[in-house]
């Protein structure tokens, strides 16, 4: 088939045959899907010609920025070299053994042990069955329950969703499966109620230990959560939630899974978003960052504490995929990581863009339809808010955040849309004039909105 680059044709055939994730598709259909065509730096590029400023990532992904040749090249060499071989058999290859000793480098010290997925789900499922097997080969068996969160999110596979704190994911398909229960959100905005920031932190820590106790941390083999929750709608806990969260879960003998899908890579100035929030845990979840979205890829770091019981007491995992450790996968995330360490972006996000993006980002707090505004790192959201003083949210209804981020993308910029806040993502490799360009957009957005509230008297 000849596709024509019109937009009516593309249209049309993704209508046709194209069922899209997390979209109502018959409503898309209804008004036409955008059209990506292009991309380059921190910028893409629609079929009309509209340049947008992709404040996203991709998806939370595209870290070292789009369009690097290295990570292109990596890629076309592998597949020349080798196009695919799978890593079961008794067999691995150059380019999955060269990454996972690269990843030993750049992960927390604890970590020496890797495991290979294609996505953030399938490796939060594959941490889900091994975290079980571990406790079974420790002659504890019954420490099979799961402490996640609300509002977190793990992923859309049946375990991975089923750990994810989404009512509207659990609806469909009967989930979540048995053995999980969900703690509180450490989302102060909307909870925190007259408690300082860090009273609410160690509020909602104690709530979740109490929890534990209550169901019997003898019966719990793991907690997960991500540092900062991400598509939650960019939830940074305060300081002092992870300290007394971690410490007592160590206390209790309860594994932590630390969901580094988007924290992870630098996204939030350190390596890992745990090294920033000062925990130690026993398992990592990778993607997304660990090639820049270039190819898909997953990982699982397992800590040298369960990989010890692994290899000393366990026979075969029987567990895996056909694409893990793809050799075309690892040659991106080896490019990927490369980049990152010698033009030292994980650095820059911590002290040069990040900072900088942070203390324009903050001002737009002081517009009266914007409650807060939050950054760490390059990962950044603002609450839209009928009432700052009383920290009132508009009704769901009113889809003020879907008209925000219309407004966005009309004027150039991607950002995403949780509920009533408005989040951000962008390339590591964002420059201090494009930054200056992303907050003026998301200026304008703001006022473009407050217009639209208060013509449609959501707001007086």
């Amino acid at each position: 088939m000849t596709l024509s680059n019109s937009t009516a044709e593309i249209r049309r055939l993704d209508a046709a045959h194209h069922l899209h994730p997390f979209t109502n598709t018959r409503e898309l259909n209804a008004r036409g899907a955008r059209v990506i065509t292009q991309s380059s730096g921190v910028y893409l590029h629609d079929s009309e010609g509209n340049r947008i400023l992709d404040g996203m990532s991709g998806l939370w992904c595209v870290n070292a920025g789009h369009g690097r040749r290295d990570i292109i090249d990596a890629v076309s060499r592998q597949l020349e070299e080798l196009t695919f071989y799978n890593t079961f058999f008794n067999t691995t290859h150059p380019s999955v053994a060269e990454l996972s000793a690269l990843l030993s480098e750049v992960t927390p010290p604890q970590f020496n042990y890797f495991h290979y997925t294609g996505s953030g789900s399938e490796s939060n499922d594959t941490i889900f069955r091994l975290v079980r097997y571990y406790w079974e080969l420790e002659g504890k068996p019954e420490k099979s329950i799961f402490i996640s969160r609300r509002g977190g999110y793990h992923g859309s596979t049946v375990a991975a969703a089923s750990l994810g704190g989404f009512g509207s994911m659990h609806k469909q398909g009967g989930l979540p499966i048995p053995g999980i229960y969900h703690a509180p959100s450490p989302d102060w905005w909307s909870y925190g109620g007259d408690m300082s920031s860090d009273e609410f932190g160690l509020h909602v820590a104690h709530q979740t230990l109490s929890l534990i106790d209550a169901i019997g941390s003898d019966r719990i083999g793991a907690m997960i959560g991500e540092p900062i929750m991400g598509a939650g709608g960019v939830i940074v806990p305060p300081k002092t939630y992870w300290p007394a969260l971690s410490a007592g879960l160590k206390e209790r003998d309860i594994l932590l899974i630390s969901d580094e899908v988007i924290c992870g890579f630098g996204r939030t100035g350190e390596w890992f978003g745990c090294e920033l929030m000062g925990t130690e845990p026993d398992f990592l979840t990778m993607a997304k960052g660990i090639t820049s979205g270039y190819i898909p890829l997953g990982a699982v770091g397992v800590s040298d504490r369960v990989a010890k019981v692994l290899l000393e007491k366990g026979g075969e995992f029987a567990h895996g995929h056909t694409y893990s450790g793809h050799p075309a996968a690892c040659a991106a995330a080896i490019a990927t990581l490369k980049i990152l360490r010698e033009e030292k972006l994980v650095d820059r996000v911590r002290t040069d863009i990040g900072p900088y993006l942070k203390h324009k980002w903050k001002t737009l707090a002081d517009h009266p339809i914007v409650g807060e505004a939050v950054m760490e790192g390059l990962i950044g959201a603002f609450q839209f808010t009928k009432d700052k003083s009383s920290r009132k949210g508009f009704d769901e209804d009113a889809r003020i955040g879907m008209i925000a981020r219309e407004h966005s993308f009309k004027n150039g910029l991607v950002m995403r849309a949780v509920g009533d806040r408005m989040v951000i993502a962008p390339p590591f490799t964002l420059t201090h004039e494009e930054a200056d360009e992303l907050v003026s957009i998301a200026q304008k957005v703001i006022e473009l909105t407050y217009a639209d509230a208060k013509s449609n008297g959501l707001i007086a």
